[in-house]
């Protein structure tokens, strides 16, 4: 059994990652990252916001968040700073019954309140459909939470309709867009499985989709409801108030904005950069707008006057573009088995980061890799194997994370690999402790060097724009070995006397559900922080903690909303 776990370690080694190889690697992605600021037009991409959330902003605010898969629609509600104490960031309100929260005392009120939220499943129809019919169809679920509204607010003023002439509206959508301000979003080709492939006005989109719910002007008085003798209670619900877009951004920018907001009062905190590691992964973080290309600078009309060395903004990095593989190739991270996976993906060269440490990849990579161990090392015919392993795509990060990774033996992943991946029919070829403990680790290694890498792009970008400073010089054991079982983390920043937290807000499947993927993620932090600290070191006075914006696409969409409404 030894030599059958010596020969499997060979056989990962490419895999292996530790905190000297990524602290290589953070300093060349921080070099690379300065010079895709200046040069590239495809990546580190500006946007309108520069100002992040005060956290003293207040206000209802109606919020979308578009996703790939999902639609989320409600209303954000900002109640500004609280009173010192230990309190609730965010509540849900059921069916919008705010006075069910009024028992709330200064300590522990929350300082976001969500109500009438629903979320709808984008349907592959949908997706194929013309833009006219998508975004009639997302105007139909947004008319469907403001009559929600609308009904709740009729009913708490009795025979008085409270309804706002107009509802200022903040917007995440989680697909490419160029914008001027941040009110405005040119819609470019959506890509992840949908069909529309021009250059579209977003806002003007969204606000024709919902404006047939509005009722029409009155004509000498007489409602056209009331022309057509339509029910009293019906015709009530059915005058919804006009939109106004106050706000549109993208995911990674919305996760950045829900927890500034709700992280900006705590001492010696503050959110430094929003990060997503997902189906996709990307990173957004503030940066000088002299330190991007000229013809970035250009494009946005900022309402600020006076020397431009002064202004900071809110940069969309696009890090997984091929723009980062360089550093990635030099230190020797890229195996054979990512070149496959990338000479077989739909755009091969184009996202080598993403292929690498992203939920939808994630996979995929193992099934290349145990497949090659299998047939090659272990000499199993191909055809003998279970069908997921030979099938492309076939073996799903989902059951990589769940099963396989979150499995504490081989002995107790056999039952589960004999019944889920089951070999074919008169193969005569059966799962053994031997093969699901190679799978176990191949799940954790793919795991591990995600975790590895997105750590190293973290520290990178925070160097690149000076939040750190690091040093070359190792401290002594400052590596995570194989193995090691990570800490716990997502805790609440510490805010201790003399240090600064800078807080990344993440979201995403793979970062929150994948098995011990955050503490490893965070152990590594940790690890490349400390590395060479000494008396000179300005990081022994910084901390890096990542934290979970919970939906903070939405919320994100609301938070913004208020601050441009502020």
């Amino acid at each position: 059994m030894a030599g059958n776990q010596a020969a499997l370690d060979t056989f990962l080694q490419p895999l292996s990652v530790d905190t000297d190889r990524l602290q290589r690697l953070a300093h060349e992605f921080a070099t690379t990252y300065r010079h895709l600021a200046l040069n590239s037009n495809d990546q580190f991409l500006p946007t309108p916001i520069t100002t992040l959330p005060s956290g003293q902003e207040r206000g209802r605010f109606l919020a979308i968040d578009l996703g790939g898969t999902n639609l989320r629609v409600g209303f954000i509600e900002l109640l500004g700073s609280i009173t010192d104490g230990d309190h609730q960031d965010v509540v849900s309100v059921p069916n919008g019954d705010h006075k069910s929260h009024d028992k709330t005392n200064d300590f522990d009120q929350p300082r976001i309140r969500r109500t009438f939220e629903k979320a709808w499943p984008i349907g592959e129809h949908l997706k194929m459909d013309k833009a006219e019919d998508l975004f009639a169809w997302i105007g139909d679920c947004i008319a469907e939470v403001v009559a929600d509204s609308v009904r709740a607010s009729q009913r708490e003023e009795s025979e008085e309709e409270v309804i706002p002439e107009e509802l200022p509206m903040g917007v995440t959508f989680s697909f490419p867009m160029i914008q001027h301000s941040l009110a405005e979003a040119t819609l470019m080709p959506m890509g992840k499985g949908f069909a529309i492939t021009s250059n579209l006005n977003l806002g003007k989109l969204l606000l024709a989709g919902y404006e047939r719910h509005i009722a029409p002007p009155l004509s000498n008085g007489i409602s056209p409801d009331a022309q057509l003798n339509k029910p009293a209670k019906r015709r009530r619900i059915e005058r919804l108030p006009r939109l106004r877009i106050a706000a549109i951004t993208n995911d990674t920018v919305a996760t950045l904005a829900s927890l500034a907001y709700t992280v900006k009062s705590r001492p010696n905190s503050r959110v430094a950069m929003g990060l997503i590691v997902g189906t996709g992964t990307n990173a957004t973080i503030p940066m000088k707008l002299t330190d991007l290309h000229p013809s970035k600078q250009s494009q946005l009309r900022l309402p600020q006057a006076g020397d431009l060395r002064d202004v900071e903004i809110v940069v969309n990095t696009e890090w997984t573009i091929n723009g980062t593989a360089p550093p990635l190739k030099r230190l020797g991270f890229i195996t054979k088995w990512d070149k496959i996976l990338d000479e077989a993906s739909e755009a091969p060269g184009f996202q080598p980061f993403e292929y690498m440490t992203a939920g939808r990849y994630l996979g995929e990579l193992a099934r290349l890799i145990i497949l090659d161990y299998f047939t090659g090392e272990l000499g199993i015919q191909e055809d003998n194997l279970p069908a997921p392993l030979r099938q492309r795509n076939a073996l799903t990060t989902t059951f990589l994370a769940t099963v396989i990774a979150s499995s504490k033996s081989g002995i107790l992943l056999l039952p589960q690999l004999q019944e889920s991946l089951p070999a074919p029919e008169l193969s005569g070829w059966q799962w053994s402790i031997k093969e699901a403990q190679a799978l176990r680790k191949v799940a954790k290694l793919v795991q591990r060097r995600s975790a590895g890498l997105i750590a190293a792009a973290i520290i990178g970008l925070l160097e690149c724009t000076g939040e750190l400073e690091l040093k070359n010089e190792p401290t002594p054991d400052s590596s995570i070995p194989n193995g090691t079982i990570p800490r716990a983390t997502d805790e609440e920043p510490h805010s201790r006397a003399g240090i600064e937290d800078l807080v990344v807000a993440y979201t995403g499947g793979t970062i929150s559900r994948y098995p011990e993927f955050l503490g490893t993620c965070q152990c590594f932090i940790d690890e490349l922080l400390s590395y060479g600290t000494n008396q000179g070191n300005q990081n022994r006075n910084k901390s890096v903690i990542l934290k979970e914006a919970v939906d903070g696409g939405i919320i994100g969409a609301g938070v913004l909303a208020g601050t441009a409404c502020a």
